[in-house]
């Protein structure tokens, strides 16, 4: 019940209850008939007593007139009415007692007393109407159906506005930022709306102000880097130098690094798809890389991948960095099957779960190579492109795959 729609609850609350009512009105109108059947009979052994058992079957005019009225019946002639009542009519109940004998007929809706005494006899037809009380408990009946069919619509058209907010925080959650609920109201779900409205709002300024800061710090600190990295080439060679142009070296790739993850992080970025041979994007991983192919072995299929061949090249790229990296012989495998690439090489398993190093600026202390970003990058590219990213360790060697079909 818990995982159900809120809509879906009421919706199968309300039938559940309008069953329920169905089912009642339905017993109600059966327990109904029955009991006006017994009141019927009764009723009808009253009339014949007082006509039997006063010897009033020969009334005068009047008194019959009279008594009818008192009694809501009418006579039936002596004629073909009566013989047609006789013959066709069905006899729901009989008695007889001293005072005389007793009948009720039935032809369709209609009811006819049939009393008899010392060879006279007479009709009478009953004219009190027998659905009173029928349509009284309609009448209530469809008074609580339209009741409950407006508290229905009223608790609809109350909720209907967290289907709105429901898709409009998915589009949020899609990347578009430029949704506004407008939803104006002082209950809690307005209240909610006006929430998310703000929260909205502050989340586009801190994206506003990181996406600002993180362009400005990549332009401000480029032109120093470079005007550094020439005035270094002015200075004689030892190992100040060498120190020093290694220095401006990591602070490239340090800003090439959080150029990637501030691309691939952004809300609104879409992979641009495209089809590609993989032995393409290996080629271009390699050039990205600028590595030497002889600490490479690639065993490879020319699959067709539909892909973004700039990130997953990338991400290619950063894989065999690190296998190469924190390899034990500085030698790494790339292995390609139709469903995943493998990137294997030979060094000890990972001290902490793979967890551990998709966050940025995480990796082993004895690992001061990098800047713990490699795999930070692989993992967002892999979620932007529906991949997984698996790890583990099998033949004392670290086995990275990125798979490709779900």
């Amino acid at each position: 019940m818990k995982n159900i729609s809120v809509t879906l609850f009421i919706n199968l609350l309300f039938t559940l209850v309008l069953s329920l009512l169905i089912t009642a009105l339905l017993l109600f109108i059966s327990w109904d008939k029955e009991h006006q059947k017994r009141d019927e009979i009764s009723r009808y052994q009253l009339i014949s007593n007082a006509l039997l058992s006063t010897a009033q079957l020969n009334p005068t005019e009047n008194e019959l007139q009279r008594f009818c009225h008192n009694s809501q019946v009418r006579p039936v002639a002596i004629n073909a009415n009566r013989l047609l009542i006789l013959s066709k009519g069905k006899v729901i109940f009989e008695r007889e007692s001293i005072y005389g004998r007793m009948q009720i007929f039935a032809i369709g809706d209609n009811h006819y007393i049939y009393l008899q005494r010392y060879g006279t006899n007479l009709m009478l037809k009953d004219i009190k109407s027998k659905n009173k009380r029928l349509k009284i408990t309609v009448l209530i009946a469809i008074s609580i159906a339209i009741l409950f069919l407006f508290l229905y619509i009223a608790i609809i058209r109350k909720i209907a506005p967290l289907k709105r907010l429901n898709q409009q925080i998915s589009e949020f959650a899609k990347g578009n930022l430029n949704i506004k609920i407008g939803y104006k109201s002082n209950d809690e779900i307005g209240q909610i709306a006006q929430s998310f409205d703000d929260a909205l709002h502050y989340i586009k300024r801190l994206l506003d102000s990181k996406n600002l800061f993180m362009r400005n710090m990549m332009h401000e600190l480029k032109t120093p880097i470079t005007r550094g990295r020439i005035a270094i080439e002015m200075v004689e060679d030892g190992i100040g130098k060498t120190t020093l142009i290694r220095a401006f070296e990591r602070m490239n790739e340090l800003i090439s690094e959080l150029a990637h993850v501030e691309r691939i992080t952004t809300q609104g970025f879409q992979p641009k798809l495209s089809e590609v041979h993989i032995n393409e994007i290996i080629e271009e991983s390699l050039a990205l890389l600028l590595c030497d192919r002889k600490q490479l072995l690639i065993e490879t299929h020319d699959e067709v991948l539909v892909t973004d061949t700039k990130l997953l090249a990338l991400a290619l790229k950063n894989l065999i960095d690190n296998a190469l990296k924190y390899s034990d012989d500085s030698h790494a495998i790339i292995k390609v099957d139709k469903d995943s690439i493998k990137v294997i090489s030979k060094g000890h398993s990972l001290e902490n779960p793979l967890s551990y190093y998709l966050e940025p600026f995480t990796q082993e202390e004895k690992r001061n190579s990098g800047f713990g970003l490699g795999l930070y990058i692989v993992n967002n590219i892999a979620e932007r492109l529906d991949y997984k990213l698996h790890y583990y360790y099998k033949n004392s060697s670290n086995v990275f795959e990125l798979i490709l079909k779900n």
